[in-house]
């Protein structure tokens, strides 16, 4: 009974955000995304690099719309999508012959690298899924991923956080930067 009794929470919701918030939050991740995207369409279009990936849909809403986790700040951001690009690269080249034990070793490695580097960052979990599940041209990447588009597009991602998230006086990011 305590066991269920564990899943009824703690504390209660957090409070709404105001306008100002939302409306940075959303510039934000227009910005983020449209910079990366941008790259992927106009200057790596007809290239095997894929500049795009589902995971930064996540770490946007991280780093536009909850800045002052720990799980949003720069080491987070880029640490956990290079460290979780490579362990995803790793295990593909390994265990492609078994993608569903490919992807959940991927992920599972993954969280447990960045919990022993201190750069967890949830969207790391589904950039190193990617490396497993993604298209050909993600694989033919090979460690190269890591660099493009995990790191380089992170990066990009982080610029634009630095500018928007800290226009108002009363927003701040980063938080920390090790």
């Amino acid at each position: 009974m305590e066991y269920i009794k564990k899943m009824k929470g703690t504390t209660k919701s957090p409070p709404a955000v105001g306008l100002l918030e939302i409306i940075l939050s959303w510039i934000g991740a227009f910005l983020g995304i449209a910079s990366v995207a941008l790259l992927n369409y106009y200057i790596f279009e007809g290239t095997d690099f894929v500049m795009i990936i589902g995971s930064f849909g996540a770490s946007a809403v991280l780093i536009y719309g909850a800045i002052r986790s720990p799980l949003a700040q720069p080491r987070n951001l880029i640490g956990g999508h290079v460290l979780s690009a490579i362990i995803g690269v790793t295990i593909y080249n390994v265990l492609n012959n078994h993608m569903w034990l490919a992807a959940s070793v991927s992920v599972a490695t993954a969280i447990a690298a960045m919990h022993a580097t201190k750069t967890l960052h949830p969207p790391g979990g589904a950039t190193a899924l990617i490396a497993i599940i993604g298209s050909e041209k993600i694989h033919n990447l090979g460690y190269l991923y890591a660099i493009i588009p995990a790191g380089l597009g992170a990066a990009i991602m982080l610029l634009v956080a630095l500018l928007i998230n800290n226009i108002p006086k009363n927003r701040r990011y980063p938080e920390f930067w090790v």
